[in-house]
């Protein structure tokens, strides 16, 4: 049963909310028609979204824990209470999580003859070749800590989400325990052992370790040695004054610096530890029981993202090479054929080059004078910083909006600050206390009849790596209602000033709420008059109470509201008198669902906007964020083609409901449909027809 927390309507905590969308996550690995090794990514999926939870939600939460009682109420949930409930989830999944991997996937990748063996399954011949390998490549990385057992010793420093070895040694009863972290940034998590007759064998660097412990230790005298993995998670959210805006980079530098030193969240823990060795640790670190989490014998799984096929393969999913956009030629200028009509890039069905083609050819373009552009995470080597520096050489004044405060990627912003500013891109940071996470960029070409300007606006980051994973919307226009708002907002943000009254876009901090407001009451006002009023959202996120409210009361007009909700989702659809009319799914499959699209029927003649930005309030309040509307008539009938695909999904689709049991739907239907799988064909089926 959900939670819900206490409100003038159904509202799900969204922490809560969002450890059922990881549990989605865990069954694409329970799925058995998934492929094999597919089904251990999704396993390491799971696993890097759970850290991430715990070193931002819960860290939050902890945070939250001593606050009056007043705020509680302000609030709308009791921190304590969410925390345990979270606990309580978390134990749960982790339980399934191990049955998955131990009882299911390695056994059916030994039918595959594909072995995961551990340090006791070596014979002679493998357990040689190990120690090799062990001496040669792993003893010179290795340093155990010796642990002093009187209280007055200080113990370690973990670190963030490392994997360590709580090491017992004992010698006549008496024990001795050592801690030892496992290489895993340096050293390959994989070993693939030699082949034998037609069988495969890979062994973990964890259990490298536990079989040449003895390689290790030789100078002590012990009986036995064991060896229990742990893995700390820590509170990573940046503490940074707003008022060193001045120095903001500074700031950010030296709150990253105590990221790797911040409060324990989780302490996830083999469960086979010894009783003595779990009592010890909790007593050295001063851990709060809340945060022990016993889990299996190996952690961070994240690692398996990259686990090596050896297999057939059919045993991951077959390659979907991208596809060409319709009329749009990488052999031809971009600016031509934008200025004949407007063209949307559908990833990663079709290729993220059509974006990397539009910086290329500004770059060289003698005839572009500027390019504008806002940047949130960039891929490890970035073919858009390239462009943009390349333009900047090439004479073109070239403004960049880099946000160094995305989460997990600051060090990398910060690097790529300093590579634009040193290939002269003028590089702005934004305001401190908002992000800048709209994905805008805007060309301004001098031609005949003066500077005209072409415009990309997106859902998803300039990103050449998640643009092969994630679903999202790309559009190229030069709309002069869209370009001349993209250049208000550029000039706006340049001078660190938000504007209002935009004549096409939509955008957050000042526009969002109001205008999305504005565009439901229509639907309110259609429904009230007896017309058809509908909208349908696809979004990751949906946590905003007070857009949830306004949910609420359109259904109880009468307007039929239709959601698509990757992620966390806070409304509670199918309650009489509040939500009737709402539905929700949630569809999880090989590529991540990134768009956000809104449909408005808008008594017929449909309004479709695409948007970066969720319906958080951090989205719509503390953000800057940018909504487009889809002008071209092709355009909004393919983005609304790929929306009824989704709606048809009975495959990977689940329901949101009161329950949130993540029930596929319609499961039992004969006719299935696979949206993504669906979604590829469509566009390949339109392209090959033309």
């Amino acid at each position: 049963m959900l939670t819900i927390v206490k409100r003038k309507y159904p509202f799900i905590n969204r922490e809560i909310s969002w450890l059922y969308f990881n549990e989605r996550v865990l069954q694409e690995a329970a799925d058995k028609t998934v492929p094999l090794i597919e089904r251990l990514r999704f396993l390491a999926i799971f696993s890097s979204n759970l850290d991430e939870f715990y070193r931002v939600r819960v860290a939050t939460l902890n945070r939250l824990v001593d606050i009056n009682s007043k705020t509680k109420t302000l609030l709308g949930f009791n921190p304590r209470k969410i925390l345990n409930e979270i606990k309580n989830l978390v134990v749960k999944l982790e339980r399934r999580f191990d049955y998955l991997y131990e009882d299911e996937i390695i056994k059916e990748l030994e039918a595959q003859k594909i072995f995961i063996i551990n340090e006791q399954q070596l014979n002679v011949a493998r357990g040689t070749y190990v120690r090799e390998y062990f001496r040669r490549q792993v003893l010179p990385t290795l340093v155990p800590i010796m642990l002093e057992r009187d209280d007055h010793s200080a113990f370690p420093e973990l670190k963030d989400r490392h994997i360590y070895f709580v090491v017992k040694l004992t010698f006549r009863k008496k024990i001795k325990y050592a801690l030892l972290e496992i290489p895993t940034a340096i050293i390959s998590r994989f070993l693939i052992l030699p082949e034998n007759k037609g069988l495969k064998f890979i062994i973990l660097l964890d259990d490298i370790i536990r079989y040449c412990l003895d390689d290790l230790f030789f100078i002590f005298e012990y009986d036995t040695i064991e060896a229990y993995s742990i893995q700390l998670t820590r509170d990573a959210e940046l503490d940074i004054d707003v008022n060193m805006s001045d120095r903001f980079v500074d700031a950010l530098m030296q709150s990253l610096q105590r990221r790797d030193k911040g409060r324990p969240m989780r302490l996830l823990y083999d469960s086979d530890i010894p009783l003595d060795a779990l009592n010890y640790l909790v007593s050295q670190m001063r851990l709060d029981p809340g945060a022990m989490i016993p889990g299996g014998r190996y952690h961070n799984f994240k690692d398996f993202i990259d686990f090596p096929n050896v297999g057939s393969d059919a045993l991951e999913y077959a390659v979907q090479p991208p596809l060409r956009v319709h009329n749009l030629d990488l052999s031809r200028s971009i600016f031509g054929q934008m200025a004949q009509r407007d063209y949307l890039v559908n990833l990663p069905y079709q290729s993220f080059d059509y974006i990397v083609h539009f910086l290329r050819e500004a770059a060289i373009d003698p005839k572009v004078k500027e390019i504008s552009i806002s940047l949130y995470r960039l891929a490890e080597n970035s073919s858009v910083i390239n462009a943009l520096i390349n333009a900047a050489q090439n004479g073109k004044r070239v403004n960049c909006l880099l946000e160094l405060k995305a989460r997990f990627d600051e060090e990398a912003n910060i690097y790529w600050r300093n590579k634009l500013e040193a290939g002269g891109v003028n590089v702005n940071i934004g305001i401190v206390e908002y992000k800048v996470h709209a994905k805008i960029c805007l060309v301004a070409r001098r031609e005949k009849q003066g500077m005209v300007y072409y415009a990309n606006l997106a859902t998803g980051n300039f990103n050449e790596k998640t643009a092969k994973l994630y679903g999202d919307h790309s559009l190229f226009t030069v709309n002069p209602m869209i370009t001349k708002d993209l250049k208000r907002l550029f000039k706006g943000l340049e001078n660190k000033v938000f504007h209002r009254a935009y004549k096409a876009i939509i955008t957050s901090p000042l526009e969002t709420r109001n205008k999305f407001y504005q565009l439901v009451d229509r639907e309110v006002e259609i429904a009230k008059a007896g017309g058809k009023g509908y909208m349908i959202l696809k979004m990751n996120s949906l946590s905003d109470d007070q857009i949830i409210e306004k949910l609420y009361e359109a259904n109880n007009v009468g307007v039929t509201i239709q959601l698509i909700i990757r992620g966390m989702c806070c409304l509670v659809p199918g309650i009489k008198g509040f939500s009737e009319r709402i539905t929700v799914r949630s569809i999880v499959d090989r590529y991540l669902e990134h768009a956000r699209v809104w449909v408005f029927g808008n008594g017929g003649a449909e309004e479709v906007y695409l948007s970066s930005a969720d319906l958080m309030t951090r989205n719509i309040d503390r953000r800057v964020e940018v909504a487009f509307p889809i002008y071209d008539p092709e355009i909004k009938s393919e983005i609304r083609d790929l929306i009824d695909i989704q709606l048809r999904d009975n495959t990977k689709a689940r329901e949101i409901n009161q329950l949130n049991n993540n029930r596929y739907i319609g499961a039992k239907r004969k006719i299935k449909h696979r949206a993504q799988e669906d979604s590829y064909h469509y566009l390949k089926y339109k392209t090959s027809t033309t």
